[in-house]
């Protein structure tokens, strides 16, 4: 394109945030052309940059003033603070054009190479993405400023030669759009971004860094290999762009903030208003990552008749469930900040648990940084912050007196250990066992005896459940699902069918247990009334110690051992149904965490149906890491041996063949246990598994 349309110059100068939204809808609604990625990251970000410049100059201007002895009374000159920024910038038709001419100067060679090739194929090669990969590569400024604000727009590239890992992405896939190259698209995971093009599109390629060095495997494809699996590419589940979505991509990037503490409204309303644009265009309904953005925009300052922040975080959620077979981590955190913020600590820890539940499905790797930065936060910031809250002050409706908040601590942690299992490098140092022991010792033994453990004797392996409508992974998923959408409830942890049917461990539900039918409600089983009082007396001391000890006294304890005569015993247990069905498409029912629902056998008297309402249910959690199987009984000890609980978190209990997590049918472990050697781990064989040197703190 070497110039743009009548209808769009007339749309020029754009004088304020209305004026931006008019060119975004014209650019999508245009039926005969795409959407020009230049043209939109050129305008987007000379607005970011004039306005977040502006407020941190005016702020640098009015410190030196107050400092400057030689202005009378310290004032700032004209334009400082608030009202600088509010001044938004006229973005004049000739800026932008210089802007944009300048970027097809710098394609100018290989449109030269393209003419002599004289190639008329409409999908880009491998060659093509590279050299245009190579070109803005080698453009760049060689300092250490990748870790910077601001740094994802064109115009940043086109007026400083800066860019960040996003930025030389989506310059490549600009670039190739003005080429001609309609097939080439970003591939965008939760921390990382690449390339996707060919007449398929599954052909691969990265053409950008990722991390703190400046070593990069541009050229290379994302192989389905070890490290595909890893958390960095979403173990193969990416959000895979189409231009609009590419658009999106844009609007999540502009970044508002000036400092870490503060931003600028200008650039977040028009973010918001921008972000409001795309989904009501049903852009963002793949887009969990700008669903969340939308979410934490709309928690700061609420739109009108608009979704509220948490109807948004609970579609990105489903979002991630739906097209990304629950593969995502940040949706739950997104929705786990906005409960803890509220005080609602409760769906805070089930939507912690929860992103726990993905991390699992992974294998940790150095690339992990962000997202182990985020679990170290939740573990030992806001968990102890909570704990500290809670135990303030006595109240019935204290979270420590939930065992469910109990059952999903446990999953939290355990869902870590197993993200360490098979990977190359340990994670759970000291630094992290210290606050889990403080915050089971928060737990009285009363409430963390009702949760009944279960240990997964394999590794259940994922797979995708059939969703309706025909869906399928990522940008090649069709038609309309609305109806899908709405059936999924937003505290629906996985889309994932386990092998193992027996277990159903996931989702809101999951701490507060039990076995679910085939309709997703929650079917509560009652052990005979032979059991209920052993059930009742796990957790008391039988056995004399006296008479073990010096073999005096006599053997058993004068405590009741045995129920009343007139029936009373201790509160029924529920366990899950052993032919339970996994829920239908992932819907559950919309509970609490504290709330389950009966339902009641037939032929069963009214008297007993009503008794059964009124005693409480024992969650039921099942554990698949090593560490915590071995924790068990530790955890449910009237007394906690807090030693002991550490040495478990610390020791070294990865188990390793060849370098690799079994998964599925191939796992056949044992639990790792802590004699006198510490940290040894015993296969199911009793072959001592490999260990390693406990891994130094990290800072």
């Amino acid at each position: 394109m070497t110039e743009f349309c009548d209808d769009v110059i007339k749309l020029f100068p754009l004088r304020a945030i209305p004026d931006v939204i008019k060119l975004f809808r014209q650019q999508l609604n245009n039926r005969e052309e795409e959407p020009d990625l230049t043209l939109l990251s050129i305008v987007t970000g000379l607005i970011e940059h004039s306005l977040t410049t502006k407020v941190l100059e005016s702020s640098s201007a009015s410190s030196s003033s107050n400092n400057n002895n030689n202005v009378e009374g310290g004032k700032a000159p004209p334009g400082t603070g608030a009202e600088g920024a509010g001044n938004f910038p006229i973005i004049k038709y000739d800026a932008v054009e210089g802007l944009y001419k300048r970027f097809k100067t710098v394609l100018a060679p290989i449109e030269k190479l393209l003419v002599k090739t004289t190639t008329d194929s409409k999908f880009a090669s491998r060659e093509i993405i590279k050299k245009v990969s190579d070109i803005i590569w080698n453009s760049l400024l060689r300092s250490s400023y990748k870790d910077r604000a601001h740094l994802q727009s064109l115009y940043s590239y086109l007026c400083g030669n800066k860019l960040d890992c996003f930025g030389v992405a989506f310059a490549v896939v600009a670039g190739c759009q003005m080429l001609g190259y309609r097939d080439v698209h970003l591939a965008i995971s939760e921390d990382h971004v690449w390339v996707v093009f060919g007449k398929t599109g599954e052909e691969t390629i990265e053409v950008t860094w990722h991390g703190k060095g400046a070593e990069d495997k541009r050229g290379q494809s994302v192989a389905p290999g070890i490290e595909s699996q890893t958390w960095l590419y979403v173990a193969g589940n990416p959000v895979v762009c189409n231009r609009y979505m590419e658009v999106a991509a844009i609007v999540s990037a502009i970044n508002p903030s000036l400092t870490a503490t503060s931003a600028c409204l200008e650039v977040a309303d028009l973010q918001q208003q921008l972000l409001w644009l795309l989904y009501d265009m049903g852009h963002l309904k793949k887009y969990p990552m700008a669903l969340g953005c939308l979410g934490e925009l709309e928690e700061v300052e609420p739109t009108a008749g608009r979704k509220s922040c948490e109807e948004l975080y609970n579609e990105s959620v489903r979002s991630a469930q739906s097209f990304y077979r629950n593969h995502h981590v940040y949706p739950y955190t997104y929705q786990g900040g906005y409960y803890y913020r509220k005080n609602m600590y409760r769906d805070a820890f089930a939507s912690w648990a929860d992103s726990s539940d993905v991390i699992r499905l992974y294998n940790y790797s150095r690339d992990d940084e962000e997202i182990y930065k985020e679990f170290l936060d939740i573990a030992n910031e806001l968990i102890p912050q909570v704990m500290k809250l809670e135990s303030s002050g006595h109240s019935a409706k204290s979270i420590l007196r939930d065992s469910s908040c109990f059952a999903n601590l446990l999953r939290f942690y355990d869902g870590i250990c197993k993200w360490e299992e098979g990977s190359q490098t340990p994670i759970l140092h000291i630094g992290w066992a210290k606050p889990l022991v403080a915050t089971i010792a928060k737990f009285d033994h009363d409430i963390r005896s009702q949760v009944i453990i279960k240990c997964a004797d394999q590794e259940p392996q994922a797979q995708h459940v059939p969703l309706q409508n025909g869906l399928e992974n990522g940008c090649k998923n069709g038609g309309d699902d609305s109806s899908l959408e709405k059936g999924l409830h937003a505290h629906n942890n996985n889309n994932i069918a386990k092998a193992d049917a027996n277990f159903v461990n996931g989702g809101r539900n999951n701490g507060t247990s039990i076995a679910k039918g085939s309709n997703g409600s929650t079917i509560a089983t009652s052990l005979p009334k032979s059991l209920e009082a052993l059930v009742g007396k796990c957790g008391e001391k039988l056995l004399n110690p006296e008479f073990l000890l010096q073999g005096g006294g006599q053997p058993f304890t004068s405590e009741e051992s045995t129920p009343s005569s007139d029936g009373e015993t201790a509160p029924t247990a529920t366990v899950e149904a052993k032919d339970a069905i996994p829920e239908r498409n992932g819907k559950r029912e919309e509970e609490s965490p504290h709330e389950t629902r009966d339902v009641p056998e037939k032929h069963a008297p009214a008297e007993e149906k009503n008794a059964d309402d009124l005693e409480p249910k024992r969650p039921v959690i099942v554990l698949y890491s090593q560490k915590m199987k071995g924790l068990k009984d530790l955890l449910l000890t009237e007394k906690l041996n807090t030693n002991a609980i550490s040495l478990q978190i610390t020791a070294q209990s990865q188990v390793q063949v060849g370098g690799k997590k079994l998964r599925g049918s191939q796992a056949s472990l044992g639990v790792g246990s802590i004699g006198s050697t510490g940290g040894t781990l015993l296969t199911s064989d009793g072959v001592e598994g490999n260990t390693r040197p406990k891994r130094a703190r990290r800072e």
